[in-house]
């Protein structure tokens, strides 16, 4: 056996146990339930061959139609608000702009410490009609009758869902935003203010174009994180009050563990993956373009 032979048999034999836990823990799923999705199974006997059936139920079902469009909320609000604001507060830290940073830092991390069930209890409480946030209303409108009715509204019910995943989740953002701008080297900024560069210019042109790979690996994060959206909803709401503020996740969860339509679930499985896959690569699209235009 040559000497390049063996090196990559030395390969082979490093990777293939990754490789194998990898098929079995992720591709092996999704394949069983892809073939899985075109059946109607109970779990128990044998599926039987539905063909696309359960798509078309799902897509012409108004429960999910709403579920999707919350799920695709959560997406704007992570990408274009959690993203945004966690740079900003990393930016506002890193440039000392602030003073007490690592206070303010502690703070704004401190929630994604907490588990999501716990935060679900406390913002449940906080709105609850006898809340910080009722009394607070009560307060300054004198009207001692006051109760939220939000989550009565089929279209605002996900707002206060919505807030809290962006007080939970925008720290974790800015804790990778601010570790990669501490490793930006500070001779270039010095070097931009000596040549008379202003703090909007310098984040504009030598910040900005530095972070788009990392703002395009956080943006996949959030994407992904948004569509699987589940613990903190379920546990906050449940899905309700009358599927208002349900996911796709809950939609799948619900109809797979309580209704025992697997094959039904495992579509609804499906379309979380290829909802994520589609949204990811139109991100990297439009990010590798953007590289290409700063390059």
């Amino acid at each position: 056996m040559t000497y390049a032979q063996q090196k990559h048999m030395s390969y082979w034999i490093l990777v293939l146990p990754g490789i194998l836990v990898f098929a079995s823990i992720i591709i092996f799923p999704v394949l069983f339930s892809f073939s899985l999705s075109f059946t109607t199974w109970n779990g128990y006997g044998m599926p039987t061959f539905a063909g696309l059936e359960n798509y078309r139920t799902i897509i012409s079902d108004p429960v999910f139609l709403h579920s999707l469009r919350n799920n695709l909320l959560i997406v704007v609000i992570s990408v274009f608000g959690q993203i945004p604001l966690g740079f900003l507060l990393a930016y506002l830290l890193h440039r000392s702009m602030v003073r007490h940073g690592n206070f303010f830092q502690t703070m704004i991390f401190l929630p994604i410490t907490i588990s999501p069930v716990v935060v679900a209890l406390l913002w449940n409480q906080i709105f609850s009609s006898s809340g910080m946030v009722v009394a607070l209303v009560r307060s300054f409108t004198d009207n001692p009758q006051y109760v939220i009715r939000i989550f009565e509204d089929q279209q605002l019910a996900i707002v206060p869902i919505l807030f809290v995943l962006l007080w939970m989740h925008t720290g974790t953002y800015m804790i990778i935003y601010y570790a990669n701008l501490q490793k930006m080297t500070p001779s270039v900024l010095e070097a931009a203010q000596i040549d008379g560069a202003s703090e909007n210019q310098m984040l504009m042109r030598i910040i900005l174009p530095s972070m788009i790979g990392t703002i395009a690996t956080t943006a996949i994060f959030a994407i992904s994180g948004s569509l699987k959206a589940f613990d903190l909803i379920y546990a906050m709401t449940g899905g309700g009050p009358a599927h208002f503020t349900e996911v796709i996740a809950i939609y799948m969860y619900v109809n797979t563990f309580k209704y025992y339509k697997y094959g039904f679930g495992s579509a609804a499985s499906i379309i979380i993956v290829l909802l994520a896959v589609g949204l990811i690569m139109l991100l990297q699209y439009f990010s590798r373009r953007l590289e290409r235009r700063f390059e």
